[in-house]
């Protein structure tokens, strides 16, 4: 047994030395940073490559040629890595439909540069951590938004409503969580 303790501390020692020594080794600079620098700037999470996992909800969101807006508003908010995360997320994601739904110029106002905070506040009230699948939305449940607000699901002739005015229209499974897609845009406060 000494022998064996003996062993995995010594296997232990060298696997640790040698990532260590790997790590502190000279990297190649390109302008005064390293190259793990510069990739890491360019892509963060959202930056994997992984064609043989389930997708997750940012990239299902990119695959629909229905999300259009809303990956627009994802990437102008610079929300593309955290919700590339593990989660798990309730994603309520509008269709370019609801969005055409709020009046002439609020997309395209909120998308400015000078406005990206209240993108990014709209855009995590549609955001629940965790997963809620829809056999799992009761009537008159309150659920937390990543926002801070919260929204309330109402159910009705067999439809789920999300705050009274926004109905899911079909659920898709993704990696780190699901994806409820909506008929309108929630906006925090209403």
């Amino acid at each position: 047994m000494k022998r064996f303790k003996l062993f995995a501390f010594t296997s232990l020692s060298v696997l640790a030395f040698s990532c260590n020594d790997a790590g502190n080794a000279p990297a190649a600079t390109t302008g005064g940073e390293s190259a793990a620098t510069a990739a890491t700037e360019a892509a963060g999470q959202s930056g994997v490559q992984d064609d043989a996992s389930q997708k997750n909800v940012v990239q299902v969101a990119v695959g629909s040629k229905d999300h259009t807006t809303l990956v627009t508003a994802v990437k102008a908010a610079e929300l593309v890595d955290a919700l590339s995360n593990a989660g798990p997320f309730t994603v309520f994601a509008p269709t370019n439909a609801a969005f055409d739904k709020l009046p002439a110029g609020t997309v395209e106002g909120l998308l400015k540069p000078e406005k990206k905070e209240d993108l990014a506040d709209i855009l995590q009230y549609h955001v629940s951590i965790g997963v809620y699948n829809a056999d799992q939305l009761q009537d008159g449940q309150s659920l937390g938004q990543a926002n801070g607000g919260n929204i309330k699901i109402t159910k009705k002739d067999g439809k789920i409503m999300v705050n009274g005015t926004a109905t899911i229209i079909t659920s898709i499974p993704a990696s780190n969580g699901v994806i409820h897609v909506i008929d309108g845009v929630l906006l925090p406060g209403k």
